[in-house]
Formats: structure tokens, C-alpha cells, sequence
């Protein structure tokens, strides 16, 4: 790595931090440092060797397969499945919901088939933050990983506090009773939850603990969670019509299974792949994973398989209960069985079975939180103490408890409906980024070259999705439309076959790699731009603030921090071989 003098005071100890005197001066520099740590990129075997050595202790390799799948499961499944549900078939797609499911589960499917191929190859913490890194460079990586991050803690709050209200309805108990309110505080800002707080505190404390024994919890906490899912879905077909699935109740509303045409299978599609996020957090776990050749492609694949399978079950179940027209939005499942005679006590299972899978995906995710700030310590873009690795429990502690502090205090004041609308936008961002990534790493070589070609394609493909998705969203429905989407789908697969025919792969992988390149993660970059063209305005009212402040903290600790610890830094980094030969002997 080369050593700017400029910047070393000699004694292998710069930092611009020591004093404001020194400070000052290093923001004179702001230029000269940006234009050469932006885009600055890390390899393989940096991340492999020197970027992990930071963190002193090494994360103990004791996750399997198994472990993986209960991850994924865990963070997928949570609460969000019993209202997403219900929403999608009752506005979008009517009996259809369940094929809407299975579409969503293919794209997730080709999204982790992304993430797999990265974290097979780099089975590092870092996951998507390190995957844009080796390619993208420094800041587009720090832009990611915070974004990410930020959706992790309002998400994590929001669910936490959601924890409260399912309890509630389980037990027969007012969430107001374990609230109140504080005069002075203005709305949405004035009603604490300390049971939230508890939630969170408790499953800091356990992914503090070690890893396998986080894993151990998730596993007993999913068990539970899936037996109440697969009750419901038992329930649903015990008690449903099959005439539900093709005879709304109104004869005015439209009927047949799929009453909304094929647009209204894909805007459900579009609206229940969210509930598919959280398998993105397993690929955090790849330094943790005893054998990641074997291990993550069945880990993250087998999750979403699996997931898939019985979100497409609960579909079928719910709307044999009730015709689509009849189905509540907010509480399908538990406003199914309310009205029944002698089948109220499901609502109560519904709720227990809610608060389950809450648990299990706020597990999840803070376990995938803390080792996303932990990797970014790393780098030395937030303070390196972040990516310190305790010596008894092998985990993040340090990162665990800073961000189960942060999602602890926002879940104690800040309301659900306020959480809401700051969520979402930064997982799919970061989805669009990891399959733009591994084009890019397949298709242009390590050594010093012009990847030009690479970003004029990846840029033309993006620019043709978003043009398909405004032209979906904003024309009314007519054969013009029809002609338009159906033009530029033409012209986006060319595009793909083109670049495909005249653009050969620089680097194929010798260990797992994604099946029918480029045209994998290419469906993947369009579905994530067609579902982030889904989301309400209030959603990128907080992405364009969010950026702001990410760009703000760069500009002023992050390139001055990495610039420190490239003057500084005199570590040997191995070749990219040495590491494959590693990677190959764990197998």
C-alpha cells in the first residue's frame, strides 16, 4: 500500500485528530485526500488479512449450515408477514397473492445467489459493506454500509416496540397500560415503552455472549415461531372455502383468481418482497461459518427456498378464510377468526406467534448490525474501538452495545408511525449495489485497467429498469403502455445479450459461483429498481437526509481517519492466493 509522506509525521502515529490545530489543517487537505480515498479499493486479500487483523481477536468459526438456515429464517420471518399479507391481496392481487409470493421468493432468491457468491469468496463481517469495497471503493461502501445500518436501527426499534402491542392483543392486555405518556414531549415523541427497551437490551446482552450461543436462542425462538405459522396455515385450511380462492363476496368486484390481471400479481410481488429482507444478514455471519464453500450457498439459498414455501402457504391459507374483498389489511389473519364462534383463542395464538417471530428477526438483525459497524471500524472510516473483537466471547462487542444503546433509546420515545416511514429504501439500495457489484468484479480484471465498458453497461441497464418502472407506475393502463413496457423490455434484454456476446469475464470463481452470468444479478438490479420505484415519497425524504448526513460524516472524520491509517499503516498483505489456499484448507 503506498505511504503518503505527506500526511506521516514519522513516527508512524499521524493522526489528524490530536489536536483542532491539527484538524484544521487536515480539513485544508479535504481535496487531496478525497480524490484519493473515494474510490480508493481494497482487495481479497486485504480483507482477508490486514483489514481483519484490526480487530485483534478473530471471530470463532462454529456456525454450520443449519445454523445459517435458522438465521435466515429467523430474520425473514418476523411479524410484518401477518399484515403484509393481507395489504397485498386485498389492494393489488385477490386469491393471485399467492403467486405474487412465489415471484417475490425467485428475486430474493437471485439476490442471495449474489451475496452467496461474494461471501463464499470473501467469508469476511463486513458483507455488503466489504463486497462494494473490493470493488466500488471506499466511499460508496461507507454510503452503503451506513444507509444499511440506519435501516437496521429504525427497523429494529420500530420492531421493538411492535413487540409491545402484539404481547398485548395476545394476553388481552391495552398496550396503554405498558406505555404512558410524558407531557412536554411533542407527538409522536411522547409515549415511552420501556418494555421495548428491555427487549433490546436483553437480546444485546445475548449476541454479546458468543455467537453460537445467539444461534442456540434464535433456533429454540424459531421453532416456536414456525409452529405457530404452521397452526395458522393448518387453521386457514381447516376452516377456509376453497370457493374463496375465485368468488369475491361483493359479485360487483372483480372475480377469478386473479381479479387484478398480471399487474396486480406483480405490484403484490413488488409490496411482499419486503417481507423476504433479513437474509442479507446471514452473509455477515461468513467469518463465523466453519465451512463457507458448503455452508452459505445451503445456509442463505435453503432459508429463502424454505421461506418461500410457507409465506406461499399462508397465502393460500388466508384467502381460503375469507374472499379477498372481506380480508382486513391490518390483522388478516386474527380479523379471520374473530367473528367466529368458538374461535377467538386463535386471535391469541396469532399474537403469541407474532411476538416470536418478532424476537427472532430483531436477533437477527442486530446480530447483522453490529458486525456491519464492526467491519467499518475496520477501515477506520468510524472509530476503529467499533471493530474491536472481545477475546472471551469472540463477538463485536463494542458495536453491539453502542447500537443496542442507539435502537434502545429511539424505541423507548419514538413512535411506531415515525420509525415506519424512515424504513426500507436502504436494504433494497444496498440489494441494487451488491448485484452491480459482481458484474463488475466478473467482468473487469484486478490489474490497473479501464473498466469503462462495465459502467457504461451497468449504467444503461440501470437508466432502461428505471425508465420500465416510471412508465409501469405513472401511465394509466392501454395498449400504448403495453407497447412502451413491452419496447423497452426488448431493448433491456438486448442490452444484457450484447454486453454478454462482446464483454468476456475477467475472473471466474474457483469455489461457488452465481449461475448464468450476466444475467443473473441483471434481473436482480431490475427488480430492485422496479420495488425501490414502490416506495412512498416520505422514504426518500429520508434517504436523500440520511445520505446527506453520511456524506457530511465522511467529509469530515471518514477520509481524514482512513488517510491517517494509510500513512501509518506497514502491514504485510498477503497475495490472493495464499488466502484461497487458506480458504480452501477450512473446507
Amino acid at each position: 500500500m503506498e505511504v503518503q509522506s505527506s500526511d506521516n509525521n514519522g513516527d508512524g502515529g499521524h493522526s489528524s485528530f490530536s489536536s483542532l490545530r491539527v484538524y484544521l489543517n487536515s480539513l485544508s487537505k479535504t481535496p487531496s485526500r478525497l480524490s484519493r480515498r473515494v474510490i480508493s479499493v481494497s482487495t481479497s486479500s486485504e480483507e482477508m488479512s490486514r483489514v481483519r487483523a484490526v480487530s485483534g481477536e478473530q471471530m470463532r468459526r462454529t456456525l454450520r449450515w443449519y445454523d445459517l438456515i435458522g438465521l435466515g429464517i429467523g430474520g425473514m420471518v418476523g411479524a410484518g408477514v401477518f399484515v403484509t399479507t393481507g395489504r397485498a391481496s386485498r389492494i393489488y392481487a385477490g386469491p393471485s397473492i399467492v403467486v405474487s409470493y412465489a415471484i417475490a421468493g425467485l428475486c430474493a432468491l437471485l439476490s442471495a445467489f449474489c451475496y452467496t457468491e461474494f461471501a463464499v469468496h470473501l467469508p469476511v463481517a463486513g458483507g455488503a459493506f466489504s463486497y462494494v469495497r473490493v470493488t466500488f471503493g471506499e466511499f460508496p461502501a461507507f454510503f452503503t454500509g451506513a444507509n444499511l445500518i440506519l435501516d437496521y436501527v429504525f427497523s429494529n426499534a420500530a420492531v421493538s416496540r411492535s413487540f409491545t402491542a402484539y404481547l398485548g392483543s395476545a394476553f388481552g392486555i391495552s398496550t396503554s397500560k405498558w406505555r404512558f405518556f410524558v407531557t412536554g414531549l411533542p407527538k409522536g415523541f411522547n409515549e415511552i415503552d420501556p418494555v421495548a427497551v428491555v427487549v433490546v437490551i436483553a437480546i444485546t446482552v445475548i449476541i454479546c455472549c458468543g455467537t453460537r450461543e445467539s444461534s442456540k436462542v434464535n433456533m429454540i425462538m424459531t421453532a416456536f415461531h414456525i409452529a405457530f405459522v404452521l397452526f395458522v396455515i393448518v387453521m386457514g385450511f381447516l376452516k377456509g372455502d376453497s370457493k374463496n380462492l375465485s368468488v369475491p363476496a361483493n359479485p360487483e368486484h372483480p372475480s377469478g383468481f386473479f381479479p387484478f390481471g398480471a399487474a396486480g400479481v406483480f405490484n403484490g410481488a413488488a409490496m411482499v418482497y419486503l417481507s423476504y429482507i433479513g437474509y442479507d444478514a446471514v452473509s455477515t455471519m461468513a467469518e463465523e461459518v466453519e465451512n463457507p464453500v458448503k455452508d452459505i450457498p445451503v445456509g442463505v439459498s435453503g432459508s429463502v427456498a424454505i421461506v418461500t414455501v410457507l409465506y406461499c402457504l399462508m397465502a393460500v391459507s388466508m384467502s381460503m378464510l375469507l374472499p379477498y374483498d372481506l380480508i382486513d389489511p391490518e390483522a388478516p389473519f386474527s380479523a379471520a377468526f374473530k367473528g367466529s364462534n368458538g374461535w377467538e383463542w386463535v386471535t391469541k395464538v396469532v399474537g403469541i406467534g407474532a411476538s416470536f417471530g418478532i424476537l427472532t428477526s430483531l436477533l437477527v438483525a442486530m446480530l447483522g448490525q453490529a458486525r456491519y459497524m464492526c467491519v467499518i471500524g475496520r477501515s477506520r472510516v468510524v472509530p476503529f474501538c467499533f471493530s474491536k473483537i472481545h477475546p472471551k466471547t469472540s463477538t463485536p462487542v463494542n458495536a453491539s452495545i453502542f447500537l443496542g444503546i442507539f435502537t434502545a433509546a429511539l424505541a423507548l420515545f419514538t413512535d411506531l408511525n415515525v420509525l415506519l416511514n424512515l424504513v426500507s429504501i436502504g436494504t433494497l439500495f444496498v440489494f441494487y449495489m451488491v448485484a452491480n457489484a459482481l458484474i463488475f468484479r466478473r467482468y473487469v480484471p484486478l490489474q490497473p485497467t479501464k473498466p469503462w465498458t462495465t459502467l457504461s453497461f451497468l449504467a444503461l441497464f440501470s437508466i432502461t429498469s428505471l425508465v420500465f418502472t416510471l412508465i409501469w407506475k405513472l401511465l394509466p393502463e392501454g395498449k400504448p403502455k403495453a407497447f412502451m413496457l413491452g419496447a423497452i423490455a426488448v431493448v433491456a434484454i438486448a442490452m444484457v445479450l450484447i454486453f454478454h456476446c462482446m464483454v468476456p469475464q475477467a475472473w471466474k470463481p474457483e469455489l461457488w459461483g452465481v449461475p448464468f452470468m450476466p444475467w443473473t444479478p441483471c434481473v436482480s438490479i431490475f427488480l430492485n429498481i422496479f420495488l425501490l420505484g414502490s416506495l412512498d415519497a416520505p422514504s426518500y425524504a429520508r434517504f436523500g437526509v440520511f445520505s446527506c448526513l453520511i456524506v457530511l460524516v465522511y467529509l469530515l472524520y471518514g477520509v481524514h481517519a482512513s488517510s491517517d491509517a494509510e500513512a501509518n499503516g506497514s502491514f504485510d498483505v498477503r497475495e490472493d492466493r495464499q488466502v484461497l489456499k487458506e480458504l480452501t484448507e477450512v473446507v
